[in-house]
């Protein structure tokens, strides 16, 4: 059970405060709601660059990093296509130099030309190493494209193409900043042992005189159902033939999300699971084999992954993991099956809130959803899943015409 306590500055900023008696450490973290879903089709690849562009350097301090560590601490970020996140690490003393931080860059980044034409050259080149020079890189980018047409969950966040980042303006990407970078779009949450209401006062302190503005609602057109399989099939320089099917699944919000979470750890939660079990160690049909939710707030995807061994067929494979996804849905699981799944989400939870940085980002995300109190509710929501809804969902999600496959060929392109 997370304690917490929430409060708005005028300006917009929500501050959420978690008291931690037992840490000597403060974590900041500090979420904005911009991620790959709020970019223009046209300029894709702008919530990473911002990634990286915000530590480049404000006209009041050139360099991020070097006040952090002075001040004994670590900090990082991650963009995904919901939204973006900062967070430091630092000593409870020093909680004013990453608050401080934090707030000189939301209002004061600096943004010149030689900064931005850098940052395009390493996000171009990441995008290069880590999706186009690398054994099944662009999974993602073709898998997206194959199940999204119309959401904006249909690129990646790196981006659709390079070319997006390289051909950015200044003036766009400027644009970009004071659209999304905002106190109003952004959720401050603090861990550490101090007391709510000093939370509340210090974030107003460094915050407060940010000017606020209203950012419009981000709408999107729905994803229409699928009705019909759709498949791809790509010719790589890979080391073995890969099999993935995915299947539209609920928003973070719905009651499909936690059954599609258990349905994913009854397959591939470890090597007892049924697809290791049955197809890497008892039929040899694998040799690596995976299943998982993406997580999304919106309608996301169920994922399951695996790579042949030589001289398996391809369509033995795909049969294969077809059969373990009918057998789920027209056979309930076991009570141990299901005990342990549960059990297990709910050891996570309680190691996960031992972590003062886990429980700063999990109030700013939880936040992000709405339902800010859902952070204690899930374990109840877990072990209230019953073996029947569980196969119930099985056979409503693992239907033929709701596929997505896409195969990787062993051959060069």
């Amino acid at each position: 059970m997370i304690s917490y306590a929430e409060h708005t500055l005028s300006n917009g900023l929500r501050v959420i405060a978690h008291r931690d008696p037992t840490s000597r450490m403060a974590a900041i973290n500090l979420l904005y709601r911009v991620g790959a879903r709020n970019e223009n089709p046209n300029r894709t690849g702008f919530a990473h660059l911002f990634e990286h562009l915000m530590f480049r350097g404000t006209h009041d301090i050139p360099d991020f990093d070097t006040p952090v560590q002075m001040a004994s601490g670590d900090n990082n970020a991650f963009t995904n296509n919901d939204y973006t996140d900062y967070y430091i690490t630092l000593p409870k003393d020093n909680i004013e130099t990453a608050l401080w931080l934090e707030a000189d860059r939301m209002m004061g980044l600096e943004i010149s030309a030689e900064k931005l034409e850098a940052e395009k050259k390493v996000v171009i080149e990441e995008y290069k190493q880590r999706y186009l020079n690398q054994p099944y890189g662009d999974q993602w980018l073709l898998l997206r494209a194959l199940c999204y047409k119309v959401h904006p969950y249909r690129w990646a966040t790196i981006g659709l193409t390079p070319d997006h980042v390289r051909d950015a303006t200044l003036d766009e990407v400027e644009a970009f900043y004071h659209r999304f970078y905002l106190p109003g779009n952004a959720i401050l949450s603090v861990a550490c042992d101090l007391d709510p209401d000093t939370v509340f006062r210090l974030a107003e302190k460094w915050f407060g005189e940010i000017k606020g503005s209203s950012l419009p609602s981000a709408t999107f057109d729905p994803e229409p159902e699928q009705t019909a399989a759709r498949r791809e099939i790509v010719v790589r320089d890979v080391p073995a033939t890969a099999i993935t099917i995915a299947f539209p699944t609920g928003a973070r919000l719905s009651r499909n999300f936690y059954l599609s979470d258990v349905i994913s750890d009854l397959l591939a939660g470890g090597s007892s699971a049924r697809l290791y079990q049955h197809l890497v160690k008892e039929r040899q049909l694998f040799s690596a084999i995976n299943a998982y939710i993406t997580g999304d707030l919106d309608p996301g995807l169920f994922v399951v992954t695996g790579q042949l061994h030589p001289e398996i067929p391809t369509q033995r494979g795909e049969e294969a993991i077809w059969q373990e996804l009918q057998d789920l849905a027209s056979t309930m699981p076991t009570d141990y099956e299901l005990e342990k799944v549960k059990n297990k989400f709910e050891a996570e939870t309680i190691f996960g809130e031992i972590n003062v940085m886990n429980k700063a980002m999990n109030l700013g995300f939880y936040d992000l959803t709405g339902d800010l109190p859902l952070i204690n509710r899930e374990v109840e929501i877990f072990r209230s899943i019953s073996a029947q809804e569980v196969s119930t969902a099985a056979a409503e999600m693992f239907r033929p015409e709701r596929s997505n496959t896409l195969i990787y060929e062993i051959g060069k392109a």
